[in-house]
């Protein structure tokens, strides 16, 4: 049976739960009942000193939800048309979040948030307590590898280089290169 993740889990650092997460089921409440795909790829975002996190230059209004306690949705919009979906990690006053970067049948996060219909609407709903947005554990574990996250070209190469990208080993899922 699977249970849903409560704050307790969510207010672990990023750097743990962006490996963790792999495995875990993203479910999304719609009007046709819910949605559950599992989630496969994620990349970690760690502090003001990640120069590839969106809180590198601060808190602003866009990034105030990475400074919030874990367990809410951050979801922002991306070249102008991806809305792109990530969970809120750690203490309250630490800005750091896990975007989640794919699912089994969709490989990208753009993809998997248009099929799931999570948008900019879901940013900073609570996951722990939404009808509309949370994760479940069914005691799935998957192998993981570890890789360069994708598209920081920006970052410096300290932050462009960790191996802060997960990606679980069902023999099926492929992710983008």
């Amino acid at each position: 049976m699977a249970k849903r993740l409560g704050r307790r889990y969510y207010t672990q650092p990023a750097t743990v739960l962006a490996q963790d997460l792999v495995g875990k089921l993203l479910c999304r409440g719609t009007e046709n009942g819910v949605l559950k795909y599992r989630i496969m790829e994620t990349e970690c975002y760690f502090g003001e000193e990640d120069t590839a996190c969106h809180a590198s230059r601060g808190r602003t209004e866009r990034t105030r939800i990475l400074y919030e306690e874990g367990g809410c949705a951050y979801v922002y919009l991306c070249y102008g048309m991806h809305s792109l979906f990530n969970v809120v990690t750690g203490k309250s006053g630490h800005p750091e979040a896990v975007l989640i970067r794919g699912v089994t049948g969709y490989n990208g996060p753009g993809k998997l948030t248009r099929r799931m219909g999570i948008d900019r609407g879901l940013n900073g709903e609570d996951m722990v307590s939404s009808k509309q947005l949370w994760i479940e554990d069914d005691g799935c574990r998957l192998p993981v590898r570890k890789d360069k996250r994708v598209g920081i070209d920006y970052a410096t190469p300290e932050y462009r280089d960790i191996l802060w990208r997960y990606i679980g080993d069902d023999g099926v899922y492929k992710p983008p290169k």
